[in-house]
């Protein structure tokens, strides 16, 4: 599948590469700066495995899926919205790599401000992007159900329906469908998602810029670090976003099979973004008004490892696809006839 995906689409491909070479251009930038130090070699890897880890967190794998169903649902082939996401998010971790070196280890004492206004702004807007791009779909989801219900029925499918273009509910969220509408949106999304320093990921690699400045390294090495870890993170997001793209070219071949595939994949893009977008709203609400005990030692407990989920959530993503797809031939649901 992926394979076919490149191969169709130049767009792709050439997304694919410059990713590819962004990554070796990044390991090459640090064995020219730290060749002749296993030390520094050993912590480049680490904050290029830093990027890679974090680009499975639950909160990146639920916008970038919500938001790649959403585009598609438009008729959009939105290779880059992964890439986008992750240059957003990053650019957070640059600047404070580049603000970290610039000042040395005065700035370690004065970042506690920015960590805490940060997370607050951070997690917000993580947690209602996931809720309204929850939303979204569940208005999606409406519109491709009664149209899966009049196929099986031999009725004439409901055009506007299928794209949740009408209907009061439509008009209402009209907003909630404009968050994103081109790919590079995301970018801002990003951004915002990163600003709260909250993840082990982003501040390992500030540490290590940290660490570096205070030896006397110069600003251009100590950029290699935020430079492998956005190039890592990059890539894995691009990556998730692709199978997404790739799962949708299957389904997007016959009309029953886009509605199909539409209503189970759709449903648990509603079900992640809602425990996800939720947990973090949870946790932002303890945190502020300091609540404790019952449901709220159960929500610390599940926020602490939330980027965990991640990867729970990649296999839900498949493992639903593979039902789906599975389902889908033992039912017959290619022989039904669309009018």
């Amino acid at each position: 599948m992926f394979r076919t995906l490149l191969s169709n689409n130049p767009r792709a491909l050439a997304l694919f590469s410059a990713l590819i070479f962004a990554n070796l251009a990044a390991w090459g930038w640090a064995f020219l700066a730290f060749h002749q130090s296993p030390a520094l070699m050993a912590a480049s890897l680490l904050a290029w495995c830093y990027g890679l880890r974090h680009a499975v967190d639950a909160d990146h794998i639920a916008a970038i899926d919500n938001v790649t169903r959403k585009m598609m649902q438009r008729g959009q082939r939105p290779f880059g919205v992964g890439a986008w996401f992750s240059l957003g998010h990053s650019s957070i971790v640059v600047l404070a790599s580049i603000a970290i070196a610039a000042t040395a280890a005065a700035i370690k004492e004065d970042l506690a401000w920015f960590h805490d206004a940060g997370g607050t702004i951070g997690t917000a807007v993580s947690a209602l992007f996931l809720l309204a791009m929850a939303l979204a779909n569940f208005i999606i989801l409406r519109g491709v159900w009664r149209n899966f219900r009049r196929l099986k029925r031999g009725e004439a499918l409901d055009k506007n329906d299928d794209a949740a273009t009408g209907g009061a509910m439509s008009w209402l969220f009209r907003s909630v469908f404009r968050l994103v509408g081109k790919s590079w949106h995301m970018y801002l999304v990003g951004f915002l998602f990163g600003l709260g320093f909250d993840t082990a990921t982003e501040i390992g690699v500030l540490g290590i810029s940290a660490a570096s400045a205070t030896h006397g390294m110069s600003i251009w090495s100590i950029l290699v670090f935020p430079a492998l870890f956005t190039s890592g993170m990059a890539l894995i997001d691009t990556l998730d976003n692709f199978i997404m793209v790739g799962a949708y070219g299957w389904a997007f071949n016959k009309p029953q099979r886009k509605l199909y595939y539409n209503m189970t994949i759709t449903g648990t893009s509603v079900v992640v973004a809602l425990v996800i977008g939720g947990l973090e709203a949870l946790g932002l609400l303890m945190d502020k008004f300091s609540l404790s005990g019952g449901l709220w030692r159960w929500v610390d407990g599940v926020n602490d490892n939330l980027g965990d989920a991640g990867f729970v959530v990649v296999g839900l993503f498949l493992l639903c696809w593979l039902l789906s797809f599975v389902n889908y031939r033992l039912k017959g649901y290619d022989a039904l006839v669309v009018s």
